[in-house]
């Protein structure tokens, strides 16, 4: 791996509703796609910047130059004492130092892992869990679930629905009120006070290259996972960069953080 490369594009399930004019959607066909694979993993998806880990830095969505932001300061003082570890890793997860348009309450950590790519693949689920456990980092919360995609999958049905009721099955609620609560890290909006979560990623369990075919979508935009938003999701503006505050972590949590352990307190 001679060079950095950012995260690949990941689309939108038709039935997310927290689009924006660049956002695309995943084509038709994809919910039997995901149905044919061996098993699959739902994580809610947290509200903050997209970084990553490589022997070369620290980077956010662009892999053209480190991440020198003032919310990325704590990332890079961790990447100090991690860099001789990481080899041909690649790992991804969500900053959550600086508060977008989500606040957090439960928070461990500034940084919870969603993936790890090692040279042209994304590893499995559980080697994500296991590189991130080996750093001293905490992943995006996992939801667990009883109905497999594959059991309620039919020929000729809307393939909407059946993610709905898919959804519904596992969440035990829809996912439009899933997004209405605080999620396991505590979400709530910073301005109304209110509990709320950003959304859902659907993923394949397994490795995969970015596109194998799957479904016809472009050379850099994900094949094995899906994501969906809450409606009006986004609530930051032109002058984030200017006003933007920093999380806290959970009160008397136990963490570690730079390789030490620490009981906070808010």
């Amino acid at each position: 791996m001679n060079e950095s490369r950012k995260y690949c594009r990941s689309l939108h399930a038709q039935i997310s509703l927290g689009t924006t004019s660049d956002d695309r959607f995943m084509p038709d066909g994809y919910i039997r796609a995901f149905a044919e694979m061996d098993d699959l993993v739902i994580t809610e998806k947290l509200d903050g910047q997209n970084n990553c880990f490589s022997k070369k830095g620290v980077f956010a969505r662009s892999h053209t130059s480190t991440s020198e932001h003032p919310w990325d300061k704590p990332l890079r003082e961790r990447w100090h004492l991690i860099k001789t570890d990481l080899n041909d890793l690649e790992i991804f997860g969500e900053n959550l130092y600086g508060i977008h348009s989500i606040a957090y309450r439960n928070l461990e950590s500034y940084f919870y892992v969603f993936a790890v790519r090692e040279k042209e693949r994304w590893l499995s689920w559980e080697e994500v869990k296991f590189y991130a456990a080996m750093l001293d980092f905490p992943t995006v919360p996992e939801l667990p679930f009883k109905t497999k995609l594959k059991n309620v999958f039919e020929e000729g049905k809307d393939e909407n629905k059946l993610l709905e009721y898919w959804l519904k099955e596992n969440l035990g609620m829809t996912w439009e009120e899933k997004v209405e609560t605080p999620g396991i890290l505590g979400g709530y909006d910073p301005l109304t006070g209110n509990d709320c979560s950003e959304g859902l990623v659907i993923r394949n369990i397994n490795g995969f290259g970015t596109n194998e075919g799957v479904i016809p979508v472009a050379a850099n935009e994900f094949n094995n996972l899906f994501k969906i938003v809450r409606k009006s999701h986004v609530k930051t503006d032109i002058h984030w960069t200017r006003n933007w505050k920093p999380a806290t972590l959970n009160n008397y949590s136990k963490y570690k953080w730079f390789g030490y352990e620490f009981m906070t307190k808010r």
